[in-house]
Parts: structure tokens; C-alpha cells; sequence
């Protein structure tokens, strides 16, 4: 990452043993949190200016949102802000959304992305298998995780790769109703340190 420029960042929702989903796939158990008044998304969301999801976190968005019958559902959440959805698979398109099919190469699209952001920051909005394959190459500065007070035993998890210590510094502690919301710089700028992490982190304009 290029300091002072935008991040590509991983915002989720987990449990505490670090599960997206349950075993079923389902995102029931996350509901059934109080997310309080101050709800962060829309403020993170401002400062995105393009985002991707896997096949399987798509077909999820289609489902729970009713997006092939009112597309509207996506425009108010994302409005034209472009979209990359990594598949090997047909999956129907959301009506007149900006949305681009793709599979391949993560550093590409990734390419494409940051250009299409025009300055604002990449969100990879998940799963976890998708993600791991940007945090291989190195494409990743930052983890945003919304902590729920769920344990779920076994699931989704997070990520499927490795990111020690000398990986990830925290930057950013805070409570959101019942969430706890953990903030961390990832790869070069974790291993500068953690007080130079966080001066750096300062730097680059922040939407959370």
C-alpha cells in the first residue's frame, strides 16, 4: 500500500470464534443482534468507491434482499457504486445495477477496481475464500470486523489463510450496541510497527 492513498479494506460481521456464517450458510444468528442507533455501514460505505463479492455471498445478497423482484433493494443499499462478483457459475444479473461478472486473476480485477474507486477505497465484501486469495497477494491493508456476541462452534470462517502477528496491528477499538468493532492495518503497514501503524493509518483519510 502506497501511504496517503486509499485501502482496500475487509469489512464483515463475525462471531467471536470468527465464523461468517454458520454451518447452514445462514446469517439467522446475526440478525437476532442489537446493532444499536449509530448502525457504522453507511459511514464506511461513503467512502467506497468500488466492491466485490464472491459467487456464494452474492447469491445470499440476491436472496435475502429479493433483488431480482425489486432491484431498487440494491440501488438504496450500494447505488451505482461498481460491483465485481467473482464466479465460475451463470448467476442472474440485478437489474440495471453496476455490476460485472469475472473470474481469474484477484490482481487484475484489483487493478481495475482502484481505478474505477477514482480515490475512494475497495471494499471486499466477502466470503472469506475470495478474500484470502487478495490477502495472497498482498492486495489487503486493513480488516474492519464487527464482533457479535455469537458463538457458533463451526461455519463460514472468516478467512482461509494464515495472518500472524507480525501481520496485523490494531488500529481501532469501538462498541457499537452489542457489536465490538476491531479495526487492523494489514501486512506492510502492521509490520512497520505498531505506534508507525498507527501514524500511518492517521494519514490516509478514514471513513469508519
Amino acid at each position: 500500500m502506497v501511504i496517503g492513498m486509499a485501502k482496500t479494506q475487509y469489512y464483515t460481521a463475525t462471531s467471536i470464534d470468527g465464523f461468517i456464517a454458520d454451518e447452514n450458510n445462514s446469517l439467522d444468528w446475526l440478525f437476532e443482534v442489537d446493532e444499536g442507533t449509530d448502525n457504522p455501514f453507511g459511514e464506511f460505505f461513503e467512502g467506497v468507491g468500488a466492491f466485490a463479492m464472491g459467487a456464494t455471498t452474492y447469491e445470499w445478497v440476491l436472496k435475502h434482499d429479493n433483488l431480482l423482484e425489486e432491484p431498487e433493494n440494491w440501488h438504496d443499499m450500494y447505488g451505482d457504486v461498481p460491483c465485481w462478483v467473482f464466479t465460475h457459475r451463470d448467476l442472474p444479473p440485478v437489474p440495471d445495477a453496476n455490476v460485472f461478472m469475472i473470474s481469474g486473476d484477484v490482481r487484475r480485477v484489483h487493478e481495475a477496481m482502484v481505478v474505477a474507486a477514482q480515490g475512494k477505497n475497495v471494499w471486499l465484501a466477502g466470503g472469506g475464500n475470495l478474500v484470502s486469495q487478495f490477502v495472497a497477494e498482498g492486495l489487503l491493508d486493513e480488516i474492519i470486523l464487527g464482533i457479535a456476541p455469537a458463538i457458533l462452534g463451526e461455519g463460514t470462517p472468516i478467512l482461509r489463510r494464515r495472518l500472524l502477528v507480525d501481520d496485523l496491528i490494531l488500529t481501532g477499538v469501538r462498541e457499537v450496541g452489542q457489536f465490538a468493532y476491531l479495526t487492523y492495518a494489514v501486512g506492510d503497514v502492521a509490520r512497520m510497527g505498531r505506534h508507525l501503524a498507527a501514524e500511518t493509518v492517521a494519514l490516509i483519510p478514514a471513513r469508519f
